[in-house]
């Protein structure tokens, strides 16, 4: 936890609101995040609920999720701020790069990147930010699988996202653990299954229009 807000001490004293929103841990994490942050929740566990939970109290006029382990790179806040006020887009995300000593990490960060700016889809990782009316207008963030990619299609009916070339750092110890090819693999497949249980949902529903129709 202090790895994870210490960053976020000089975004603090720039005005910006710092809310962690505990899923029911059982250290002392509470404890720790209050001498650190402006506000302490506490939700049901899982990212949705905490997520909704931490934005319904934020007071600003745009929100950042930032996932434990995610640090911001410099100037974070002119980044977003100045970005969406330029582009006139209503959410956006960073770019990423995966720490680690594995060779092929470099080449799964610009494949994630490359990918998202193609399909203006997000990983939460990559520090998604929106403005608090279009998030709350959106249902918030949704609940059930692959929700990032369902909370990012709601996004996209307002705007294409705004891409922040400046990298969010992320741990690459679990690609490094598990098998950064067999990691990537595994995220692909299930992107894959989503999309492809979609297109037959869809194309269920057209048949049996046409079907009620004859």
């Amino acid at each position: 936890m202090s790895a994870t807000l210490d960053p976020l001490v000089e975004l603090r004293q720039l005005g910006v609101e710092v809310i962690a929103v505990d899923g029911g841990s059982r250290d002392a994490t509470i404890q720790r995040a209050r001498l650190r942050v402006d506000k302490v929740l506490s939700a049901p566990r899982g990212r949705a609920s905490q997520v909704n939970a931490g934005a319904e109290k934020a007071s600003g006029d745009v929100l950042l999720c930032l996932d434990p382990g995610t640090r911001l790179p410099p100037a974070a806040e002119h980044l977003v701020l100045d970005g969406l006020a330029r582009s006139g887009r209503a959410w956006g995300r960073f770019n990423v790069r995966i720490e680690g000593r594995d060779l092929l990490l470099p080449a799964v960060s610009f494949c994630i990147n490359w990918w998202s700016c193609l399909g203006g889809i997000a990983a939460f990782e990559q520090a998604i930010f929106v403005k608090r009316d279009v998030f709350l207008n959106a249902g918030g963030y949704p609940l059930g699988p692959m929700a990032d990619v369902v909370f990012c299609k709601r996004l996209r009916h307002v705007s294409r996202p705004l891409c922040i070339e400046k990298p969010v750092l992320l741990p690459g110890q679990s690609w490094e653990t598990n098998g950064v090819l067999r990691t990537a693999f595994e995220a692909c497949r299930l992107r894959l299954a989503y999309f492809l249980r979609t297109q037959a949902d869809l194309l269920a529903k057209r048949y049996a229009d046409i079907v009620g129709r004859d």
